[in-house]
């Protein structure tokens, strides 16, 4: 393995179960000392149990490996940071991959089924990134992985909430990814498809089993490696051996005069030109994306 995380610090939440469990092996298999987070709760949030999270540690002690458990919350990420501290003096890895569902159509979600997610994924993910961040800035180095879900790239009935949360976190991720730039703090989002307790609502049990995490783990293991001094701020969808990354692209779209006014017929008018992806550009930040339309301003003047 020319990949390693010999002295490094990897904490993980959700860890107690499916893509978590196998990132937290993977890690470990390289010389990780891993942070196995897991609340216990349902899939739907409810509930707790320190058993998920001790036997992966156990897993891991079993094989070889250095691992602790930690059964705080998420919306806690102080406290997850602090047994890393604890335990092994550093921090040099957060995985954010705890999720919980809470599907129903939007005209029947609740206020509560609503708030849940988004404490869950977003506020938990936000807590626990906040309290590595400056430990990762002061050593001048970190890894951060964001797990979002192709709910959130492109919409999914029934889960109005985990698309907000998921699509929401790759926006944090990006930003993260500028800002920690210069202290040598790479940020990233993966999109994974695995079968879990999560996805056997929807797939067949046999997709389900084929749908192994461990085709996941390899591309996160690689992005959160020492080896990896580029990619940052970057959107993978990964599942069942295939990796490929995602970017933005936009239509050519028309350019309205601003000297002399347009108004909402003129757009109609332009509605197919608007839309037309021949020879699309892809911005890839918002400097990229604001100079067609500052150089339009520039034109009407």
């Amino acid at each position: 393995m020319t990949i390693r995380f010999d002295d490094r610090v990897v904490i993980i939440t959700g860890a107690g179960g499916g893509l978590g469990r196998a990132h937290a092996l993977a890690f470990a298999a390289r010389g990780a000392k891993v942070v196995v987070n897991d609340l216990g709760s349902s899939a739907i949030g409810t509930g707790a149990s320190h058993s998920p999270a001790q036997l992966v540690v156990d897993e891991i002690i079993a094989h070889g490996g250095e691992a602790v458990a930690n059964h705080d919350s998420v919306s806690d990420g102080e406290k997850i940071v602090q047994a890393a501290l604890d335990n092994f003096g550093r921090v040099d890895v957060l995985v954010n991959n705890a999720g919980i569902l809470r599907d129903k159509s939007f005209a029947k979600m609740s206020d509560e089924d609503w708030d849940l997610v988004y404490r869950v994924h977003v506020e938990g993910a936000y807590k626990c990134s906040k309290a590595v961040w400056d430990i990762m800035r002061n050593q001048q180095y970190g890894r951060i992985i964001m797990t979002a879900s192709a709910a959130g790239i492109y919409g999914n009935f029934g889960q109005a909430n985990y698309a907000m949360a998921k699509l929401g976190l790759h926006g944090f991720a990006q930003t993260l990814a500028l800002e920690g730039r210069s202290r040598n703090i790479l940020v990233n989002t993966i999109a994974p498809v695995a079968g879990s307790r999560m996805t056997e609502t929807i797939f067949t049990p046999e997709l389900v089993a084929r749908l192994k995490p461990e085709y996941v783990s390899p591309l996160l293991v690689w992005l959160a490696s020492e080896e990896n001094r580029e990619h940052s701020g970057e959107l993978y969808e990964v599942g069942a051996g295939f990796i490929a990354r995602l970017r933005w692209e936009r239509s050519r779209g028309q350019t309205f005069d601003t000297t002399h006014g347009f108004d909402a017929d003129d757009v109609a008018a332009a509605c197919d030109r608007i839309g037309d992806f021949t020879n699309p550009t892809h911005p890839a930040s918002t400097q990229d994306s604001f100079q067609q339309i500052f150089a339009n301003l520039g034109d009407a003047g």
